[in-house]
């Protein structure tokens, strides 16, 4: 029996590819946009990422203009916020060198393991024993505040499986309180609420802020050399994304199982380690051993960066308002909770670290 496919079903196909091609062109013309609007002065000084912008554009257009786009683009949009995603978050391990983390040393690596652990500990219970959120929104809160932001929610909601409402409200925390600390942490120091030296000032500005763009904007309000520190302790944290998934595909795993039934076999047996954590991972060891030049380096970095914002533009895109406000509220008082954890025992741990190496 022939199994060469027949006109009509090829001419089914072409269709549907079409809209896809359409959807991904369609979101990466709506990113540039995005990346254009987030240069401009005004909100390139408040530390927003084009990430940020993305997701809040992409949602403003979902739910004002949800018809103007063609139904058979969601599957570009769909793609975009998946696969995409996947991809972008593998290679953001290009913007980590093991080299930077060995700089800071042991105290860095103390205070970003602590503070991921812990936040993502009492993220996940305040969200859902306290405010009685879902576990994905209360994951995906917690792994925005302990991380990398935005872009760790967006690792979490790819591992997770997540709806695109749950992701947007996880994001909204990261701007809210991550903005916050732009103002409030410098204005802490030099106003001289807290008294912490140069190391001490990294160490907790890049042990407890969200997004690394903010974490820049911080500490380049204090000194240089508490920027230098303060960056590589929060690429020390992004870098704990690929540990803490690999968790998570564990207790996932775990936890499907029982949901099973506790079947033995195949259903137990199977590992969920998302793919995308290992190539990260890889990527790291890349560009630890200086294998590409920087100018390709930085190209693709821009790249990368590029992508993601096509990732939350599409998440934004899939997201609805009348969603997240079911859960909006509690959501914020999971993320103002965490915040506090952050700003009080980010600086007690710093000020534990310090004294324990110093």
């Amino acid at each position: 029996m022939s199994t060469v496919p027949s006109v009509s079903s090829l001419v089914a196909v072409r269709p549907s590819t079409r809209g896809q091609l359409n959807g991904i062109l369609f979101v990466a013309l709506f990113a540039a946009a995005v990346t254009s609007l987030a240069s401009i002065p005004a909100i390139a000084g408040l530390g927003v990422s084009p990430l940020i912008v993305g997701i809040v554009a992409g949602a403003l257009y979902g739910n004002a203009l949800k018809h103007g786009m063609p139904e058979s683009w969601a599957a570009g949009v769909n793609f975009s916020a998946r696969k995409l995603l996947r991809i972008a978050v593998a290679f953001f391990g290009l913007r980590v060198s093991l080299q930077e983390i060995a700089q800071v040393g042991l105290p860095g690596v103390t205070v970003s393991v602590l503070v991921v652990v812990s936040t993502l500990a009492i993220g996940t219970w305040a969200g859902m024993k306290v405010m009685k959120l879902d576990r994905d929104t209360a994951l995906l809160t917690a792994a925005g505040s302990a991380i990398c932001g935005a872009a760790a929610v967006l690792a979490f909601e790819s591992t997770l499986q997540s709806k695109p409402h749950q992701s947007a409200m996880a994001v909204g925390s990261v701007v809210l309180f991550g903005t916050l600390s732009m103002f409030l942490y410098p204005l802490a120091i030099n106003a001289g609420w807290l008294h912490l030296d140069t190391l001490g000032a990294g160490l907790f500005f890049g042990g407890t802020i969200h997004e690394v763009a903010q974490v820049v904007g911080a500490a380049s309000n204090v000194s240089p050399e508490a920027t230098h520190i303060a960056t590589i302790v929060k690429m020390t944290r992004v870098m704990l994304l690929v540990p803490v998934l690999i968790v998570l595909g564990l207790w996932l795993n775990r936890s499907r199982a029982a949901a099973a039934g506790g079947a033995i076999g195949k259903e137990r047996g199977k590992l969920v380690v998302p793919w995308f954590a290992l190539g990260f991972l890889a990527l790291v060891i890349v560009n630890s051993l200086n294998i590409l030049p920087a100018a390709a380096t930085s190209t693709v970095n821009t790249l990368d960066t590029f992508a993601l914002t096509m990732a939350m533009t599409a998440l934004g895109m899939e997201t609805r308002i009348a969603q997240i406000r079911q859960a909006g509220p509690r959501a914020l008082a999971t993320g103002a909770i965490l915040y506090v954890w952050l700003v009080g025992g980010g600086l007690a741990i710093t000020l534990g670290v310090e004294r324990l190496f110093g």
